[in-house]
């Protein structure tokens, strides 16, 4: 590893379902049923993200 960029991604898995709950380094945050969907979604950014503003999505 080179070193680090400062961004911090997080996602919390909500207890009694199956849906995890992603918040990226710029504010935006997801939620998936799949942790692969949820990865991908982290790392395309900024494309889907909106800083600043939640975006919820159902499995």
């Amino acid at each position: 590893m080179s070193g680090s960029t400062g961004e911090i991604y997080r996602v919390d898995w909500i207890p009694g379902t199956d849906v995890l709950h992603g918040t990226c380094h710029c504010g935006a945050e997801h939620t998936a049923g799949d942790p692969v969907e949820m990865w991908e979604w982290m790392l395309a950014h900024p494309e889907g993200h909106t800083p600043g503003r939640p975006r919820r999505t159902d499995s």
